[in-house]
């Protein structure tokens, strides 16, 4: 009988041992891949790719460059990181100021797409953050939006004193985010205007192919990758997190986030998209209150509604801005 438990003692603490090292290793998997340097990183190399994928941009970031128009800013993180962002003022001087946020492994310059809408289309100050841990950011992990919103949120702060103060006010401002930029979108919009972060310069928000939560979207990369269920390596990778990095899968909801977000919001979403799965969006949709709008781009996969459809994108972004920042 002692020699049963004794036994089943060892198999369980080796169970126990196998589930704590495959934790370990979906956490690194997930927030510390190994092209999170060579993709987010490598800042020229994600110009080019932006300049081929996106001929337009070229000419677009030449004429900024020698204008000395595209600028850079550094501001210090909540752990005490170098956080860094690019900006360009408006040709024309305007209140109206876009913060555009990126997605998981890419950087500032992977939205610049997203800044010519804005800056050149529709004629608006644009700031684009490196998130914590991409670009030129300083820190070693991926933080999938959660705590990226707090960040977020203070860059929001400078970009209206950048743009708003020497015109005499402040500026009235849509932040706008692709993938984990979205969920970032959504994470904040539900602590704009809540106590300590009142902003009534922000106006709208666009999110662009977000997830419900980083338990859903883990969750589902599990079982599509790797062909496992949640349980126990999703919960143990959570604890892990909540250990190693101060949060949890399941706290870094999108999903009760815009659930407490008053201000308008556009949801759009790839018809196609199996990365953050289509069938996501309705849900975020349903629980956002009023007011709201939302578009399923034809035939798009993840993160390819503006590439796929640039005037169509363009055109429902700028009716939709139009009405809260006329």
């Amino acid at each position: 009988m002692k020699k049963n438990l004794k036994r089943l003692s060892i198999i369980l603490i080796l169970l126990l041992t196998l589930v704590v090292c495959a934790g370990y290793y979906l956490l690194g998997y997930a927030l510390r891949p190994s092209d999170l340097a060579i993709r987010s990183r490598n800042v020229e190399e994600s110009v080019e790719v932006m300049t081929e994928r996106y001929p337009v941009l070229k000419p677009w970031l030449d004429s900024l460059s020698t204008a000395q128009a595209l600028r850079e800013v550094w501001m210090t993180g909540a752990v005490g990181e170098n956080l860094h962002a690019l900006y360009v003022e408006a040709a024309q001087p305007t209140d109206r100021t876009a913060v555009i946020v990126h997605g998981y492994t890419d950087n500032a310059i992977r939205m610049m797409m997203i800044g010519y809408l804005y800056s050149h289309e529709l004629g608006y100050n644009i700031l684009l953050p490196d998130l914590h841990g991409h670009g030129l950011s300083e820190g070693n992990e991926i933080r999938m939006g959660w705590l990226d919103r707090l960040d977020v949120l203070q860059w929001m702060l400078y970009a209206d004193e950048l743009f708003g103060r020497p015109n005499g006010g402040t500026t009235r401002m849509v932040v706008h985010g692709i993938s984990m930029g979205a969920a970032t979108t959504m994470m904040l919009s539900g602590d704009v205007n809540r106590e300590g972060n009142l902003m009534p310069f922000v106006k709208c928000f666009v999110e662009d192919c977000g997830y419900t939560s980083v338990w859903d979207e883990f969750r589902g990369e599990l079982k599509g990758q790797f062909g496992l269920p949640a349980f126990p390596l999703l919960h143990v990778a959570s604890l892990l997190c909540s250990v190693e990095y101060g949060w949890s899968f399941r706290e870094a909801s999108a999903l009760h986030q815009v659930a407490r977000c008053d201000l308008p919001m556009l949801f759009i979403h790839g018809e196609c998209d199996d990365f953050v799965p289509t069938a996501m969006v309705y849900p975020l949709y349903e629980a956002k209150p009023e007011p709201k709008a939302l578009w399923i781009a034809p035939g798009s996969a993840h993160a390819h509604a503006y590439r796929d459809h640039p005037e169509e994108y363009t055109a429902r972004v700028k009716a939709f801005v139009n009405q809260y920042i006329p």
